[in-house]
């Protein structure tokens, strides 16, 4: 083989192996420019992961099935066994018309405001009571505890006096009704009227003997009151099975809780219309008396405001200090 001929293979040879190394070193530039891709696309995986798994759990959520039963446990929250028995009590007391007027101002002022506070708040944050307070600052998550310690201890008394209602209620059904009249009292010769009904009164008489059955005296404990323990049970078991499952259960309980109590209300005040002399007794609740400025009559109307707004089921700490403000 001729010596050129040996010098152009080499040549030949040498720009092969140079053009091999190229094509080696492009495919690990190709590989390491994949691999950092592959890691890029891995990163926004992840995050749209993370993304999906947040707005999962936001779904996940209870809610509401629709907005109606929403402002209807807002209405069943401030509207109760307050508003029928309490508020006509308070309002006929504390001066009638003169403490009619400066509720609604109170209410206008106060209440309303917090009110929407507290719903602008949840709705902002969508946590309940303990997990607001942890969000605005952890030092503040003793106010959710204690908001939580108040609605426990209102629905222990609320469910006795709910015991109260379902008592009476059964024993409704007769003719005529156990309490209209003193129970009399046979005796070997003669019968005779009950004589500590007789000194007080009939209603009165069965409400102690009969419905409470209490003792003649504190030092004697009594036994124990099996028809207002069943009518108590009866109540917490009505509470369970409302809120079994949360909001689903408890949302649709609503159309009845929530609109029952404007019923009861109509039905009281065509009762005391048709009375004889409601026009009198209205007028003589509702006609403004002596304007008293103490104390004692201006806290009982903001009290019952916040109570019936639920801020002091719902909120204690700033309802203490709209209390104390006034003061």
């Amino acid at each position: 083989m001729p010596k050129n001929s040996k010098v152009v293979k080499r040549e030949l040879d040498d720009e092969v192996i140079e053009s091999v190394k190229d094509l080696l070193s492009n495919e690990d530039s190709a590989d390491d420019a994949f691999k950092k891709s592959e890691l890029i696309v891995d990163v926004q995986e992840e995050k749209d992961i993370d993304v999906e798994e947040e707005s999962e759990v936001e779904d996940e959520r209870p809610a509401w099935n629709s907005k109606l039963q929403y402002i209807l446990a807002q209405v069943g929250f401030s509207v109760g066994l307050g508003n029928v028995w309490r508020f006509p009590y308070l309002c006929q007391k504390n001066g009638g018309g003169a403490y009619l007027l400066p509720y609604l101002i109170l209410l206008l002022v106060i209440g309303i405001p917090l009110f929407f506070l507290e719903l602008s708040v949840g709705q902002r944050i969508r946590r309940g009571s303990i997990g607001v307070w942890n969000y605005i600052s952890p030092k503040l998550g003793g106010i959710g505890f204690a908001s939580c310690v108040v609605c426990f201890f209102v629905a222990l008394y609320y469910n006795v006096i709910i015991g109260w209602s379902l008592f009476y209620f059964s024993q409704s059904f007769q003719q005529p009704l156990p309490w209209d009249q003193c129970p009399l009292v046979k005796n070997a010769s003669h019968t005779f009227v009950e004589p500590e009904c007789e000194k007080s009164s009939a209603t009165t008489y069965y409400w102690y003997r009969e419905a409470l059955n209490i003792s003649s005296s504190i030092s004697e404990s009594g036994g124990l009151n099996w028809k207002m323990t069943v009518c108590l049970l009866a109540a917490w078991v009505v509470v369970c099975l409302a809120m079994i499952k949360g909001i689903q259960s408890s949302g649709k309980i609503m159309y009845f809780s929530s609109l029952f109590p404007y019923v009861v209300l109509i039905c009281f005040l065509i009762r005391a219309l048709l009375l004889n002399g409601s026009v009198d007794g209205i007028r003589h609740m509702f006609t403004p008396k002596k304007v008293d400025r103490s104390p004692k009559i201006r806290e009982p109307r903001l009290r019952r405001l916040l109570y019936s707004k639920s801020c002091l089921r719902e909120n204690p700490c700033s309802c203490f200090e709209v209390l104390c403000l006034l003061e």
